[in-house]
């Protein structure tokens, strides 16, 4: 813990954000040394995210000094940028110092200061209309803000939520953190004044005053509009804003607390729907001298993508046809790919559902996609799955980066849904390589067959299997893996196998790796049946609808009566990892032994 000796003098006065309300603007630069150093020093975080979190630090402190935070509705769009506030809203001494440092998106927290837990980037703005909506309904004086960061407007929804914003004249406020490192930065002093004069109480009558007085002359109304869009736009870029509704302001400079605070104060006695663009400056934040901590959790994982990674720069180099489309921080191990064929890859931001519309069409123009994406944002994109790539049996290869279970604590951070809502998909072939040798296998595999195919690894390290020569895996075949002799047999799917092969030598039981989740080796669950009392099946997947369910439908349908058990996650338990959901030794070997005990 902190104290004032660390150099944390205003922070450590601050026991509320109300607390932070009662200091004089000339402060602030102060207290935003302070939260910045304390990030700095304590997130064990990755050097990118942490860039994101250090460049909003004086945006966090303006928007508890204006806002009442504790009433107020304020909506932050991913967990990078709210690092900042969630320091300031109580959580200073609970999340830093993890192992994984912050959750990918701020959870809803029992104090009342995150209005809404984020899922994926660009939710924010229609949380926060909702809420202006309902307070408006319910007679509630509350502010709403939704503050959203610039990869956020690449998402479809976002841009759904601020149309339909515009059309309702909601009271909200939109605040852009534009931390964009390839646009000049030019918030100087005068386009800072100029944001403060139209977000000001005299531009704002003059502005309202005008357009009771044009209502009843529609045509000099219309010209009047346009004129204060020309002269806008002649120093603005928010022309498209106003199209939508909005009233713009903007661009700011994100560093000026003063400019900030003067501005938020202005747009907070505005009535309707407000947008302000602030710029901030992600690219100052050096990587160098960052936490030893956070170069390991940016380690944490990525034995797996590097195994894509080096596939798909050696399949490029022999196929021209190879293209790889990837949702920004879906997938890992591609930065060699984009290095060496940057032609070849692209980055879609947010904008997951035409990730696999544009590899759709790829497909159809005879090119090789393949899409890097996580599996929580493939969950994004399931109409376009079904309909542009499933149904049309397009050659789309979907390599699932983040599948089962993370060992963060929301649920949001799982990849816990996929086996189940792909599942019932037409055409497609699902693998879940147990280890990075078989996914190599796998990606070979996926590359030769002719409809879509799925590869999914974990977000875990995989169990350090060496590679072996390029080959492919029979589709549809698992493998045998070792007979036992005591009537049990466990099916395995995916990255479980290590601590399934524990619990089988443990009961003696016959082990086998599944492989294919869809289609299934039929021939193989037959012939165990037929020798075997006892079947358990085992992935990192919910229950409902996952590869065990797809076990016991084969059963089923064969008319085949022997016991299973159905051993995988249920939900999001406390502490969200594989322990707690006892799929790894010893808590896999003690469910399944009570189990085949209690058959006996």
């Amino acid at each position: 813990m902190s104290s004032a000796a660390d150099g944390y003098l205003l922070l450590d006065s601050l026991e509320l954000p109300a607390d932070l309300r009662s200091l004089e603007v000339t402060q602030l630069a102060m207290l935003a040394a302070e939260v910045r150093a304390l990030l700095s020093h304590n997130a064990a975080t990755p050097p990118d995210r942490l860039a994101a979190a250090l460049a909003t630090v004086e945006l966090a402190i303006a928007v508890h000094h204006v806002f009442d935070t504790s009433a107020d509705r304020i909506v932050w769009d991913g967990g990078d940028q709210a690092l900042a506030h969630a320091l300031l809203s109580g959580r200073r001494h609970t999340r830093y110092g993890h192992p994984r440092g912050d959750p990918l998106f701020p959870p809803r927290c029992a104090n009342g200061y995150d209005a809404s837990s984020g899922a994926h980037c660009g939710t924010a703005i229609g949380s926060a209309l909702a809420m202006a909506v309902a307070a408006a309904r319910l007679g509630e004086p509350r502010h709403v803000v939704a503050i959203v960061a610039d990869g956020a407007l690449t998402a479809g929804m976002a841009f759904e939520a601020l149309n339909h914003a515009g059309a309702l004249d909601a009271d909200m406020l939109v605040i852009l953190n534009d931390g964009d490192p390839a646009r000049a930065f030019s918030g100087s002093v005068l386009s800072n004044r100029l944001a403060q004069v139209l977000a000001g109480p005299l531009y704002a009558q003059l502005r309202d005053g005008g357009k009771k007085v044009l209502r009843q002359m529609p045509t000099v109304r219309e010209l009047a509009r346009r004129s204060e869009q020309h002269l806008k736009g002649m120093v603005l870029p928010g022309t498209m804003f106003e199209e939508l509704g909005f009233n713009y302001i903007g661009p700011l400079d994100g560093h000026d607390i003063g400019a900030l605070v003067a501005t938020l104060r202005n747009l907070k006695r505005l009535r309707g729907p407000q947008f302000v663009q602030v710029l901030t400056r992600t690219s100052e934040v050096p990587a160098e001298g960052l936490p030893g901590s956070a170069v390991v959790a940016e380690e944490v994982g990525r034995r797996y993508g590097r195994v894509l990674g080096q596939w798909l720069c050696e399949m490029a180099a022999a196929d021209p046809r190879i293209m790889v489309i990837t949702p920004r921080g879906s997938a890992t191990g591609l930065h060699e790919f984009a290095r060496r064929f940057p032609e070849r890859c692209f980055d879609v931001g947010g904008a997951h559902q035409h990730a696999v519309t544009f590899a759709a069409g790829l497909a159809v123009a005879g090119l090789k996609p393949v899409v890097a994406i996580s599996s929580g944002a493939l969950q994004r994109a399931y109409d376009q799955v079904i309909h542009d790539v499933a149904l049309q049996c397009l050659p789309v290869m979907f390599v699932l980066a983040h599948a089962g279970l993370s060992d963060g604590d929301l649920a949001t951070e799982h990849g816990a849904y996929d086996l189940s809502y792909l599942r019932c998909i037409p055409n497609l072939t699902i693998m879940a390589p147990a280890d990075e040798n078989e996914c190599r296998q796998m990606l070979d595999t996926a590359r030769l067959l002719a409809g879509p195919t799925v590869v999914r690894f974990p977000c875990r390290e995989g169990p350090a299997i060496a590679l072996t020569a390029a080959s492919e895996v029979p589709p549809g075949r698992a493998r045998l893996c070792r007979e036992g002799r005591s009537g049990l047999a466990l099916l395995s799917f995916g990255a479980v196998l290590e601590a399934a092969a524990g619990a089988a030598e443990r009961l003696d039981a016959s082990l086998v790796d599944m492989r294919f989740v869809k289609p299934l080796d039929e021939d193989l669950l037959v012939s165990l049946c037929a020798v075997h009392r006892g079947l358990v099946t085992i992935e990192d997947n919910v229950i409902a609808g996952g590869a065990g369910t797809g076990v016991a439908e084969v059963l089923a349908a064969r008319g085949l009566q022997v016991p299973l058990l159905q051993l995988n996650f249920a939900g999001a338990p406390a502490g969200s990892c594989l322990a707690a959901a006892r799929l790894e030794m010893p808590g896999l070997g003690d469910s399944i032994e009570r189990w085949w005990l209690s058959q006996s």
